[in-house]
C-alpha cells in the first residue's frame, strides 16, 4: 500500500480520536475566548494547501478581531498587545491549533506536513519557483519538518527548503520522528515567536 494512502488513514484515525478526547475541552476553550474578548471563538483564514489550492484553516482566535490589519500585521512578536489574555495561554500551549483536527477530517490538511502559508505571504502562489512549489505536493500539516527545526525562528527561504526536503523524504518513520519532536517543542514552548520580517524572493 502506498504511504500516501496509509498516511491519510492514520490522519483520519488521529483526527477522530483527537476530537473524541478534546471535544469537550475545546468547547470550554471556545467559551473562555468568547468571555474574554469580542469576536468569534474560531479564527478562519485562507491558506495555500495541496497543489497550491486555497482552503480555509481553522484556529482558536488568540488575538483581537481584525488583528491582521492593525499593528505589525501578520507578525506577532513577544508581548504583542493584540493577543488576548486567553490567547496568550492557548498560544503558549499550541491549543489554538486544535480546530485543525477538523481540517484534517475534511482532507484539507494532514497531521504532519509543511505548514500552509498565507495566500499572499511570504509571497503569492505564482511567485514560488518550481523547486519551492514542491512543498505543495503533499497536504499541509499541523506540524512539520520546518517546525521542529526552528518553528517560527526560521527565515522563509530556508523554511521552504526544509518543507521541500520533507516532501522528497516523506515516510512513516520520518513522520513519527516529527511527531515526537513536536511534542518536545510544544512542552518546552521553543521557537514559538516570530523574529522579524520575511525577505522577499530574489528576482
Amino acid at each position: 500500500m502506498h504511504y500516501a494512502l496509509i498516511k491519510r488513514i492514520l490522519d483520519i484515525l488521529f483526527a477522530v480520536t483527537g476530537l473524541l478526547i478534546f471535544g469537550i475541552p475545546m468547547l470550554f476553550v471556545a467559551l473562555l475566548i468568547k468571555l474574554d474578548s469580542k469576536g468569534p471563538a474560531i479564527f478562519r483564514q485562507k491558506r495555500l494547501g495541496y497543489k497550491g489550492k486555497e482552503f480555509e484553516i481553522l484556529k482558536f482566535r488568540s488575538m483581537c478581531q481584525n488583528a491582521e490589519h492593525t499593528g505589525s500585521g501578520v507578525y506577532s512578536g513577544k508581548n504583542d498587545a493584540r493577543v488576548t489574555r486567553v490567547g496568550r495561554i492557548i498560544r503558549a500551549t499550541s491549543i489554538d491549533e486544535l480546530p485543525q483536527l477538523i481540517n484534517i477530517l475534511r482532507g484539507d490538511m494532514s497531521l504532519i506536513g509543511p505548514r500552509p502559508p498565507l495566500t499572499y505571504h511570504p509571497w503569492p502562489v505564482t511567485e514560488y519557483t518550481p523547486e519551492q512549489f514542491k512543498m505543495f505536493e503533499v497536504r499541509p500539516g499541523v506540524t512539520g519538518w520546518a517546525q521542529v527545526h526552528g518553528r517560527k525562528d526560521v527565515e522563509w527561504h530556508h523554511r521552504i527548503e526544509l518543507n521541500v526536503w520533507y516532501v522528497e523524504h516523506c515516510s512513516f518513520m520520518l513522520d513519527l520522528k516529527i511527531f515526537f519532536m513536536t511534542i518536545f517543542k510544544v512542552l518546552s514552548n521553543a521557537d514559538n515567536e516570530n523574529k522579524g520580517a520575511t525577505l522577499q524572493p530574489k528576482a
